[in-house]
């Protein structure tokens, strides 16, 4: 499958961009201008929902935490998250035609953390799970849950953009979202 071409849209300049041939003044304590750096900065301020991914690689469950779950359309209900071209769940996303989505409560900072550490057995005796539609492994306790169909996969430097779109769920559980704040798992404090 190829993914399909994304034209650009220009934007207008910013108030806050320098005139032509003027270099802009870093803030106090602000890293590189553009670089990857300053980017990971500005995003550990940036609270986000916790998800974990899932997919079946040749009849074997595979998955990966993601912090980039984002809502795209209500109609059709469509949903994107990014995944990098290294993970180890690469290849499963690349050829599934269907996934999983899982929303974590607080109450799983630790299944959080498994599904995030590169070489963990994430689907071991300790993580409960059932095959859900599709075959698509669908874990026990979550927030919600959606099994969804792939419709991209859109290159974004050494990542993909992947967009799907809800085919069943189940947004009946019970607890408080599980937040990834400052390069933790963090609960919501009232």
């Amino acid at each position: 499958m190829t993914a399909p071409t994304v034209p650009t849209v220009p934007t207008a300049p910013s108030p806050r961009s320098p005139r032509p041939g003027t270099a802009p003044a870093p803030a106090p304590g602000a890293s590189c201008p553009g670089s990857p750096d300053l980017l990971r900065s500005v995003f550990r301020q940036h609270a986000a929902g916790v998800a974990v991914i899932t997919a079946q690689d040749g009849g074997r469950p595979v998955g990966f935490t993601a912090t980039s779950l984002n809502s795209v359309s209500a109609d059709p209900p469509l949903l994107s998250f990014t995944i990098g071209t290294g993970a180890s769940s690469w290849p499963a996303v690349r050829d599934s035609e269907y996934l999983g989505v899982h929303i974590l409560g607080e109450h799983q900072r630790e299944l959080a953390g498994l599904f995030a550490r590169s070489g963990a057995d994430r689907f071991g005796p300790s993580t409960g799970w059932a095959a859900g539609p599709h075959g698509v492994p669908v874990l026990d306790g979550v927030l919600a849950w959606l099994v969804c169909r792939v419709v991209a996969r859109v290159p974004a430097g050494e990542h993909r953009v992947i967009i799907a779109e809800a085919v069943v769920g189940d947004p009946a559980g019970e607890g408080r979202p599980l937040l990834y704040h400052q390069g933790r798992f963090n609960a919501l404090r009232d």
